[in-house]
């Protein structure tokens, strides 16, 4: 598989994995704590879930049209997207530490995931980065 290829796939798996988080979050975010089985966690307003929701909507648009385009046109949104990425391990990973995760699930598989994408999108941004750098050279 070449390098492009394994890129591209990549972004598809992001796009995907956040559209359905977005949607869920979006549209039915006290399901996701039932799901999860911890429904007294939801909040009675879930205003703030849905806006999230709609952010990871917006991102995996953003991952999506990555996959579609040209890498190294879309820089800025690999960049873009890996930042959300550590964003969201940052928060992920300072609740945990301070004993105020509403659910393991949030660290071990959100985050975890997470952090595999955050990698992987660093390695593509330094390689597609370091491809372009060489190509302006020539």
């Amino acid at each position: 598989m070449s390098k492009l290829r394994y890129y591209k796939g990549l972004f598809l798996v992001a796009a995907i994995y956040d559209l359905i988080l977005g949607l869920v979050f979006t549209f039915i975010p006290k399901s996701a704590f039932y799901l999860i089985g911890i429904p007294e966690k939801a909040p009675d307003f879930t205003g703030y879930l849905s806006l999230i929701g709609a952010y990871l909507l917006i991102i995996g648009i953003a991952y999506f049209l990555i996959y579609k385009g040209d890498l190294q046109k879309n820089l800025d949104l690999i960049l873009i997207g890996l930042l959300y990425k550590l964003a969201y391990c940052s928060v992920v990973f300072y609740y945990f530490i301070i004993g105020d995760l509403p659910h393991i699930i949030f660290l071990v598989l959100f985050g975890l995931i997470d952090i595999i994408m955050f990698a992987l999108m660093l390695e593509c941004y330094i390689s597609v980065r370091k491809q372009k750098e060489i190509q302006s050279l020539s």
